[in-house]
């Protein structure tokens, strides 16, 4: 009796001291999530200046999608889409570390300009899971390094995949961005990358200057 009475005593310590774990884990957790969406749409919106913009909250604190009518230059619309891992849940916050990685900015830039032909570049070994590209088998497919890191080439002509490997080299860590495309279908400009807080207004500017510098000459185009 005295042994199950103090394994249940046991028992009840460890429960209390892991729901304070957990409720000190969701608090300090959920702070920084929230801190982070807020610096990052500040930084992001300093950079675009949109005329209009649309928020759509993902839930809990893992992050939102932003829709921004910009009109202006080259750049018609920018979308993007930030993923948090959540720092707020003691137990599943470990479990993300190893299938998410990391935190997740998608970005889509629509310009005015026509993209007419397609091309990828891919970190090389980041994907687990190979995402659909729909003309896959009719592209070429080469491999480059920039900055250290491998990167696999996917391209009707030579001269696209030169001007995205160009693309990707101006950005402050390469290896934070693992996919650049030009999608004809959907007339976009795509780039998923890690999010920095260090880099993340330098790395916008980055990609709003090629929308409205490289592809307003229309390289794609012919």
């Amino acid at each position: 009796m005295n042994f199950n009475i103090s394994l249940t005593s046991e028992l009840l310590l460890a429960l209390m001291i892991l729901a304070g774990a957990a409720s000190y884990q969701f608090y300090k957790g959920r702070k920084l999530n929230l801190q982070l969406m807020d610096y990052y749409l500040r930084a992001i919106e300093e950079v675009v200046k949109p005329k209009d913009k649309d928020y759509v909250w993902l839930g809990g604190y893992i992050g939102f999608r932003a829709q921004y009518k910009i009109e202006r230059d080259n750049l018609r619309k920018f979308e993007y889409t930030l993923t948090l891992l959540p720092r707020h849940s003691l137990l599943y916050f470990p479990i993300s570390l190893l299938t998410s990685r990391h935190d997740k900015l998608f970005i889509v830039a629509r310009p005015y300009s026509t993209i007419k032909r397609e091309a990828h570049i891919i970190q090389k070994g980041y994907y687990r899971l190979r995402p659909n590209i729909e003309n896959e088998p009719l592209l070429q497919r080469d491999e480059v390094e920039v900055d250290g890191k491998r990167y696999e080439l996917l391209f009707e002509k030579r001269r696209d995949a030169e001007l995205l490997r160009e693309f990707l080299a101006g950005f402050q860590k390469v290896g934070n961005v693992k996919h650049v495309s030009l999608t004809p279908s959907t007339n976009v400009f795509y780039v998923f990358m890690k999010p920095d807080i260090d880099t993340i207004r330098g790395d916008v500017e980055h990609v709003v200057n090629f929308v409205n510098e490289k592809l307003k000459e229309n390289p794609f185009s012919s």
